[in-house]
């Protein structure tokens, strides 16, 4: 049990690490400066809290490698801007697409990994009652943190006129807003279909190492 939370502690600490170092390189190889604090301003946020709050709240091993993924996918947009991404135009080209798609990729992993954190925060508070109010009240909260998104998008719109155009990244789409919250949507539905099982067994893992302290 022990041995257990060592590792998962050597990869925290590893990962953080990792995303550190690549704050560093991608920050001082940014296309546009502004808009990479913006974009990385999440992964900025979230990696004190998380060390902050690891001997008092754990998390799954999941649901750090999902944080994990997450930050890279903000890391490298905030480099190239969503727009510019050299992945997104491979998948692009690979999908004959117009645009390159590389935010929405951004954007499923945000309704993808939130929807992670707050199924495991409502489960071990005991918030919720019965899987399908969890499920349903998951799905909102994504949804709320994506409309709040696309709000900040629009806030940064109306304060920096054309200068938020590498920020927003709509390449004339005057659909993305919506876009963006249905791919936001599909992320947190294929990480609640797919991964709850799994998940539910982290947790109850983790409250057992909790209970044992």
């Amino acid at each position: 049990m022990t041995k257990t939370v060592d590792n998962d502690l050597k990869f925290i600490l590893l990962g953080g690490f990792f995303l550190i170092a690549l704050l560093i390189y991608t920050g001082l190889h940014a296309y546009d400066f502004l808009t990479w604090c913006m974009e990385v301003a999440p992964v900025i946020i979230a990696l004190p809290i998380l060390a902050a709050t690891y001997r008092t709240f754990p998390l799954t091993s999941l649901l750090y490698w999902v944080i994990l993924l997450h930050s890279i996918v903000l890391i490298f947009g905030g480099m190239y801007t969503y727009a510019r991404v050299p992945l997104g135009f491979e998948i692009a080209q690979w999908l004959n697409l117009t645009r390159n798609p590389y935010d929405k990729i951004g954007h499923f992993m945000q309704g993808f990994a939130p929807a992670l954190i707050a199924r495991e925060i409502l489960i071990r508070g005991n918030y919720i009652n019965g899987r399908r109010m969890l499920n349903f009240i998951v799905i909102c909260i994504v949804l709320a943190i994506s409309a709040s998104y696309e709000l900040i998008e629009w806030g940064a719109a109306v304060w920096m006129g054309q200068g938020a155009d590498e920020f927003l990244g709509t390449q004339g789409d005057i659909w993305d807003t919506q876009s963006d919250m249905f791919f936001a949507l599909i992320g947190s539905s294929v990480a609640i279909g797919f991964l709850s099982g799994f998940h539910d067994k982290l947790i109850k893992k983790v409250g057992q190492n909790e209970n044992s302290r």
